[in-house]
């Protein structure tokens, strides 16, 4: 026979409440594990708009492997197709302000380019005419748009335009935003010198040792030079119409090497550029112009010669090159009665 002393109460209570605190323990342990994991499990590309659940309703993100580059795009919304295309230094989301407005009445595809944000892999070239190619089997063939409108800014409107004269047949409209056009009207030598950025942004290597080493603060002190009333325009504003979040997200993607390389090298395809515009048939579909405050003639007069059908010409009071930040209401309007 086997005899077992019975314990105490005392030695019982002790006994529960260590069980408890360990218990207690392991429970607090497991739920901060979780939530690390949780926070972890949020893709980087998602964590700008995590916070807001107007995106998390509307839009999603999405990939598409595209020769080699794998692309990242933003949609959500219903009715017609618009393709919002980015320029440097920016992403999809410098689009974002104005995105639900145009959801309301639109299926929107914002995309980033080849190499850039969060595309990841190396297209053939940075011309504008490539990168169109690039966008324009993503939105036709790999989505199944072929009736898009076609709205582009900075560099991405060169390459709204490329792909509005490559392929007139899935082009309904094209939105044109604030880029001298490299052509026929303004030869590379001439367009390199128009700025400091764009003659320094063109050297080879030059830019990535210099911006490498802070890409934060140099696109912080990048982005008020050409806002309204910023040096560039010949004021001295230092006023920057991106938030602290808005640069972060935009350094958080320039910051990987192969993104910063990849987007100077848009300054550096500028040769190409100037021929591929007049290798290319003019753009014959109902385009919408918008610049600058001020900016107008000036660049009207370097797209004419290649888009034969500006139906809508307009520059955006008090706005600088950054039109979507600096005035998006207007912006948004001028788009919407455009498009609709």
């Amino acid at each position: 026979m086997i005899t077992v002393t019975r314990p105490s109460t005392n030695g019982l209570l002790r006994s529960a409440r260590a069980m408890a605190g360990v218990a207690l323990t392991v429970s607090i342990t497991m739920g901060a594990a979780a939530c690390a994991t949780n926070a972890s499990d949020i893709a980087p590309y998602a964590a700008a708009t995590q916070s807001d659940p107007a995106f998390e309703s509307t839009f999603r993100h999405g990939f598409a492997d595209v020769d080699g580059v794998r692309m990242h795009y933003v949609t959500g919304g219903s009715g017609t197709p618009v393709v919002l295309i980015h320029g440097w230094p920016q992403t999809w989301y410098g689009w974002w302000p104005i995105m639900p407005a145009l959801a309301e009445h639109h299926t929107v595809y914002a995309v980033d380019l080849p190499g850039l944000g969060d595309s990841t892999g190396s297209p053939t070239g940075y011309d504008k005419a490539t990168l169109a190619r690039y966008v324009h089997t993503l939105i036709a063939d790999r989505l199944g748009v072929r009736d898009a409108r076609v709205i582009g800014h900075d560099f991405g409107a060169a390459v709204a335009f490329q792909y509005a004269a490559r392929f007139p047949a899935d082009t309904t409209r094209l939105g044109y935003l604030d880029l001298p056009l490299p052509g026929p009207a303004i030869d590379a030598p001439t367009y390199r010198s128009l700025s400091w950025h764009i003659a320094f942004h063109a050297q080879r290597r030059v830019p990535e040792a210099v911006v490498g080493d802070d890409v934060r603060k140099y696109l912080s002190l990048f982005y008020p030079q050409v806002s309204f009333e910023g040096t560039a325009f010949g004021g001295t504003s230092d006023r920057s119409p991106f938030t602290d979040a808005e640069i972060d997200e935009f350094a958080r993607t320039y910051s990987r090497p192969e993104a910063l390389a990849g987007g100077f090298e848009l300054y550096r395809a500028l040769d190409k550029d100037v021929s591929d515009t007049m290798a290319a048939p003019p753009a014959h579909v109902p385009t919408l112009l918008m610049t600058a405050q001020g900016q107008l003639d000036a660049i009207r007069a370097t797209v004419s010669p290649r888009m034969t059908n500006i139906v809508q010409a307009v520059d955006v009071p008090r706005a600088g090159h950054w039109l979507v930040e600096e005035n998006p209401r207007f912006v948004t309007a001028e788009l919407q009665r455009f498009l609709d």
